[in-house]
């Protein structure tokens, strides 16, 4: 047997779900909430596949054998009865900023019709955060008036403040970072590369996602620079600046580096908690203010320099 989507390190959520649903208390709204990367996403699919009729054995049963026709259904995208919702490409083929109030009305018209199967009807939206505002009122009545049936699971990273209207109708799992050990297992299972376990910092998703040449580079220039702490030259900073900005991946390895080493001296050494303050704010307009990369690791290695001057 080869378990279809392994996960690792969340099964008291998964317990918790299950002991609801073998109640007949299964609630028609889940709220899976935590940092990307972690698993929210798998561990939705592996609720709605379970709900689909996909099982694993008796002792672990959701972990259904990818040769399930169910699991197989699901994955193919082809169950008639499973909705997912996530941002699309644009006209330009570019990913779309945010899920649109078009997709989220097709979800709620979903479900206002029969199961085609009979059974459970279910939805996934993948983020609940990236939805726009308009989006998010028109899921409203669904969530106040849900129909027979309906289980809608909601991802959410936390990156935008989630309406308390949503919220409050909504069951919650919180997922947080992975042990080291269940780390691991999840990048194993995933087949990743070695260089993923320094990266993953808990989050095996992110670990993958920051597996690629340019990203190894920019992490390995962040370390070369940190290690020189507090004796910073141009002959480190200029190739570290360059290697952080090579692509998307490289910059957020590159912040990651400085964020974590950071956070290890942010309860002893005032200024570095000042500095690691400071440096999630400009990560954050980074993001809302779609930033130029360059622009955002001079303000980071900037923050370095002011470290480094003795007070």
């Amino acid at each position: 047997m080869t378990v279809g989507w392994p996960l690792f390190g969340h099964g008291l959520a998964e317990q918790r779900f299950l002991d609801a649903y073998n109640q007949t208390r299964l609630h028609h709204a889940w709220l899976i909430e935590g940092p990307e990367g972690i698993g929210k996403s798998r561990l939705a699919r592996r609720l709605a596949a379970f709900l689909m009729g996909a099982r694993g054995p008796a002792d672990a049963p959701l972990d259904a054998d990818e040769a399930d026709p169910v699991w197989r259904a699901f994955t193919s995208g082809g169950h008639p009865d499973v909705r997912l919702v996530h941002r699309e490409l644009n006209e330009k083929g570019k990913l779309a900023q945010d899920i649109s109030v078009d997709q989220i009305r097709a979800l709620t018209d979903f479900f206002t019709k029969k199961a085609a199967l009979g059974g459970w009807r279910v939805g996934i939206i993948d983020a609940i955060d990236e939805t726009n505002k308009s989006g998010a009122n028109a899921l409203l009545k669904t969530l106040e008036e849900p129909p027979e049936k309906c289980v809608l699971f909601l991802i959410n990273h936390g990156r935008e403040p989630l309406l308390p209207t949503i919220r409050s109708r909504c069951r919650v799992l919180r997922l947080a970072p992975l042990s080291d050990e269940d780390c691991q297992h999840a990048l194993d299972a995933a087949g990743a590369p070695a260089q993923a376990t320094r990266l993953a910092q808990g989050r095996p998703g992110k670990g993958i996602r920051l597996s690629t040449q340019t990203a190894l580079a920019a992490s390995d220039a962040a370390r070369t620079l940190l290690r020189a702490m507090p004796n910073l030259s141009e002959k480190l900073v200029m190739p570290a600046l360059s290697a952080a900005t090579a692509d998307d991946a490289s910059l957020e390895a590159f912040r990651s580096e400085l964020a974590a080493w950071l956070a290890d001296r942010a309860e002893t050494d005032p200024a570095a908690a000042r500095l690691w303050l400071k440096q999630a704010r400009i990560n954050g307009e980074a993001e809302q203010l779609n930033m130029d990369a360059a622009q955002v690791a001079a303000k980071l290695v900037a923050g370095l320099y002011e470290l480094a001057q003795p007070v």
